[in-house]
């Protein structure tokens, strides 16, 4: 299933990989010549890691902005954060001192949200939390000029929601960059419900010109890459529960192609990320289906990752090499036999199906919903931006190469045997059925 391709395999893959991200570019109903909204100036809220990257994205293509936070300390920090990542490009010879310079120059600084009433765009970057983004977008309705464009990094809440709270929803976009915002290559243009659309074909445009890969998405929970990643990541954790060790499942992924394993990946980015959030979230979610929670646990026992030494691996002093750690495979166990679980062996065939498939099956719900226009534009968003493996050319592309029945075949006997999460997306049945693939769906002829 996840042979090395052959050299013309992997020539038609990366063709296609090329076709993809082209094709990202192309929204079918606007016309061409269709006039972009003038962007001169931008104003970023939030001086964090994310705002402070958006703001060096920018600078690098010679727009001035103002970095606006809403405290001196966490402006203070957030400029001296862009200066030091500067500062390493040069010291790596990757810029000259002169245009870091001429770079910062272009980042101005300010405490004061009135500062964004001259900017063309304004782009939030914020904590994620609903509240609080509708009230940034509260003050900024009040403040910013008439055809302002205003744009939010959120990673997955409701644009249509943070539209909902101003006078001008037809100026409203969402803006998902990923972080660090200066390097990452993917940007997700998130259309709401009533998004002008030369505010889309503007920041599409800004996009390409921060040397972005811009792909269109609907609004919908996570969008596109969030909404697919939690099917990825459930997975894994569920296959923990269920026989597996957290090395035993990143180690089928690394052989698949991915430079990290997704338990890596946690301890890297912080176990306690989102903490609060998810436990709150456990009164009143849905019972009719199954969750995981060991990652709540982990995060309750000092587990956090990389930052405290151990996480679902443990770690030497200074250095980020994931080591087993026997104390956290106890734990596992432990919470195997809690839920009443036999763990079984699980080999490398299983845990890729289940973590991969999982993506294939919402990619071709997002598909028929209208969140995504494309299966390449889903696999544009897995190759520049979640570190899918270059050489499958994307999880949609991946299932066509398998073959779409026999991928239809693993969902069905996954959803006989681990129930909701499983339900077979329709459009995926119907191309199935008929011996199509999703090339077929988007070339129309499925």
């Amino acid at each position: 299933m996840t042979t090395t391709p052959t050299d013309a395999e992997a020539q038609a893959t990366a063709e296609y990989v090329r076709f993809a991200q082209a094709e990202a570019a192309h929204i079918p109903d606007f016309p061409k010549d269709l006039p972009l909204r003038p962007v001169n100036h931008v104003a970023v809220i939030g001086a964090g890691t994310m705002g402070g990257g958006i703001a060096m994205a920018l600078a690098n293509i010679g727009i001035p902005v103002t970095l606006i936070d809403s405290s001196e300390k966490g402006l203070e920090t957030g400029l001296r954060r862009v200066r030091d990542n500067y500062a390493g490009s040069v010291s790596r010879g990757k810029l000259e001192p002169a245009a870091m310079e001429t770079r910062l120059s272009l980042i101005k600084g300010s405490v004061a949200l009135a500062d964004a009433a001259s900017a063309d765009m304004v782009i939030e970057a914020v904590f994620e939390d609903m509240a609080l983004k509708q009230q940034v977008f509260r003050d900024l309705d009040a403040r910013c000029k008439p055809g302002a464009i205003l744009a939010t990094n959120t990673s997955g809440l409701d644009v249509d929601a943070i539209a909902a709270v101003t006078k001008r929803p037809q100026d409203v976009v969402g803006a998902h960059f990923f972080s660090p915002a200066h390097v990452m290559r993917l940007l997700e243009v998130v259309r709401a419900r009533d998004t002008a659309p030369d505010v889309i074909a503007t920041l599409m445009d800004l996009g390409r010109r921060m040397g972005k890969t811009a792909v269109l998405a609907r609004v919908y929970p996570g969008f596109i890459g969030n909404a697919l990643f939690r099917n990825y990541t459930r997975e894994a954790h569920f296959l923990v529960e269920e026989g597996a060790l957290p090395h035993e499942v990143d180690q089928a992924l690394t052989d698949f192609g991915y430079a990290m394993g997704i338990f890596a990946v946690h301890d890297m980015a912080g176990n306690d990320v989102g903490y609060q959030t998810r436990k709150a979230q456990i009164a009143t979610r849905p019972q009719d289906r199954r969750w995981n929670d060991l990652i709540l646990k982990l995060t309750e026992l000092g587990r956090l990752g990389q930052k405290s030494g151990k996480g679902w691996y443990r770690y030497e002093p200074g250095s980020r090499q994931p080591l087993r750690d026997p104390e956290v495979e106890t734990v596992i166990e432990q919470e195997s036999a809690r839920l009443g679980m036999v763990r079984r062996p699980i080999d490398a065939e299983e845990i890729i199906k289940r973590c991969v498939y999982g993506m294939v099956n919402e990619g071709a719900k997002l598909l028929e919903a209208g969140v995504a226009l494309r299966p390449s534009d889903i696999d544009t968003v897995y190759l520049t931006g979640y570190g899918f493996p270059a050489r499958h050319g994307g999880p949609m592309y991946y299932a066509d190469r398998i073959g779409l029945r026999e991928v239809y075949a693993d969902i069905e006997r996954f959803h006989v045997e681990h129930g909701y999460w499983w339900e077979p997306a329709p459009l995926l049945v119907r191309l199935a059925r008929d011996g199509k693939t999703f090339a077929d769906y988007q070339r129309g002829t499925a």
